[in-house]
């Protein structure tokens, strides 16, 4: 019973932690990059979701041979990159708008004036400054989100979060070795290509960062969701043709191969689409005085 409650607590305090930092990530990117650069710099934010995944995959690669125990290891390296962020997150300035919301002027005008390397920020400046006096005039903003004027963006904030979990990411990345080994490969080869299209996933999230401040957000949520879709329309017809609808059938290498190189396609759009967009899109819409309400929604 000790060891129920102590584990149920363990799982309690973690996802608070991580729901409390895929809250406050992106909308502190936002706040300290420069306008130009916030798009390439927010997608840091996944880049660095894509490179654990695929540490976490290499990982799982290396223990499954140390059976019967290697489990345990995989879990226990798990506390590395988390004493990491620990240590990091202490470390990190505030942001000039938290500085001037809370009445520190003069503070947030240093630390603006430190993040964008010049002395004349007084353009900026007298942005936040203006936006943070109004954003004090708010006392509901989880109320006021819900406001006419607020709607579009009250929308986007359920809506973007609701459809880039329906592209059906999380079957492939989470279940990628059960379904590579549904196709025919073995235990070790399964693993080696969820090792492939983490890979992928990596460095498809390169490409999103260099282009989404060129060609924008929407084209690059059209892009991406034409390419899954086609992807998806692709795997489906090439398992519906060899195994048929009752499963029972089999699989050439060939075509193996195949569905491997498609959920890749599949994969790189996500990453340089709907996988970054998802954080970044809501986190830079949101006004000052509702901000923090919008981005808890769409977490």
């Amino acid at each position: 019973m000790f060891l129920v409650l102590f584990n149920f607590g363990l799982c309690v305090c973690v996802w608070v932690w991580v729901c409390g930092c895929v809250q406050s990530v992106p909308v502190y990117l936002s706040e300290m990059a420069p306008a130009k650069y916030r798009g390439a710099l927010n997608i840091m934010f996944q880049l660095a979701i894509t490179f654990g995944i695929l540490c976490a995959n290499l990982i799982n690669y290396g223990t499954g041979r140390l059976s019967p125990w290697g489990w345990r290891v995989s879990l226990g390296l798990a506390a590395v990159p988390a004493m990491i962020m620990t240590v990091g997150s202490a470390l990190l300035p505030d942001t000039p708008n938290s500085m001037i919301e809370r009445g520190e002027r003069e503070k947030g005008k240093q630390m603006l004036q430190k993040i964008r390397g010049i002395q004349d920020v007084s353009m900026e400046y007298d942005d936040i400054v203006q936006a943070s006096e109004t954003a004090k005039l708010v006392e509901h903003p989880w109320r006021n989100i819900l406001q006419r004027r607020y709607r579009p963006h009250l929308v986007m904030a359920v809506m973007i979060p609701l459809f880039q979990q329906l592209t059906g990411i999380n079957a492939i990345m989470f279940y990628a070795p059960v379904l590579f080994q549904t196709i025919g490969f073995t235990n070790d080869a399964a693993l080696y290509s969820a090792v492939i299209t983490g890979g992928v996933n990596v460095l498809a999230t390169f490409v999103s960062i260099a282009v989404v401040d060129k060609l924008g957000r929407r084209t690059l949520f059209l892009e991406g969701g034409a390419q899954m879709f086609v992807s998806q329309i692709i795997v489906g017809a090439i398992l519906g043709s060899r195994f048929g609808a009752q499963g029972t059938g089999s699989i050439d290498r060939a075509s193996a191969l195949a569905v491997v190189v498609v959920i890749c396609a599949y994969v790189a759009a996500f990453a340089w689409s709907w996988g970054p967009l998802g954080w970044l899109v809501p986190s830079e819409i949101f006004p000052l005085e509702i901000r923090s309400a919008g981005q808890a929604i769409n977490v």
